[in-house]
């Protein structure tokens, strides 16, 4: 079996009560065109599209609250899922129209933060979702050359940044006459009908 070749992140589901005030942030504020807008009676999937590869989805659920704002990366005890996301920019540039844009809206946005492989700039959503902004820096390209700077490294970080094989079992191919695929909530999008007209 060949590896699988991953193309980006397709879209990061998050959370929110207000699907009207997602849309003016991610769309109107940040600049992500609304690509996807389904739904039903108490029910919405929208996204957003971040690159040519990378989406960002929002379900809406009424009955949901907003996350209590948390430090990006500040650790807590109990349970959790998530920290925060990064979205990568194109240019150094960018961070500070984007702590311009968001502070003349009135969110927080943190200062520019150098962390030696990325510049950051750190916000929040109108959900309380944590947001970050990195620029790659070119010289420091990690994915070309690695680095391993923790002191106390574990045996399995030690194995080094590849993936290992003869870890897992070995998987058995699925038959082509296994393969099914069940009709889903996006069915509909194959309608040629929208309810935009052509842009």
């Amino acid at each position: 079996m060949k590896p699988v070749r991953y193309t980006g992140i397709h879209h990061l589901a998050l959370v929110t009560q207000d699907m009207d005030q997602t849309i003016r942030f991610w769309r109107d504020l940040l600049g992500l065109p609304l690509v996807v807008a389904m739904g039903r009676p108490g029910y919405r999937h929208y996204f957003f599209a971040l690159s040519e590869h990378d989406t960002v989805a929002f379900f809406e659920w009424p009955q949901s609250a907003p996350v209590p704002e948390k430090d990006h990366g500040g650790p807590i005890k109990g349970p959790i899922a998530f920290d925060h996301v990064s979205f990568g920019v194109a240019d150094r540039h960018a961070l500070w129209h984007l702590k311009a844009r968001l502070e003349a809206a009135g969110f927080w946005a943190s200062e520019v933060i150098d962390h030696g492989f990325v510049l950051s700039l750190y916000a929040f959503d109108p959900n309380g979702i944590a947001i970050e902004f990195s620029y790659a820096v070119p010289e420091m390209d990690v994915r070309r050359a690695p680095r391993l700077m923790d002191p106390n490294p574990s045996v399995v970080t030690l194995e080094g940044p590849n993936p290992q094989p003869h870890v897992w079992p070995l998987p058995q191919p699925i038959p082509e006459e296994d393969r099914q695929v069940y009709p889903g909530e996006g069915e509909k999008l194959r309608n040629p009908e929208s309810l935009w007209k052509t842009l």
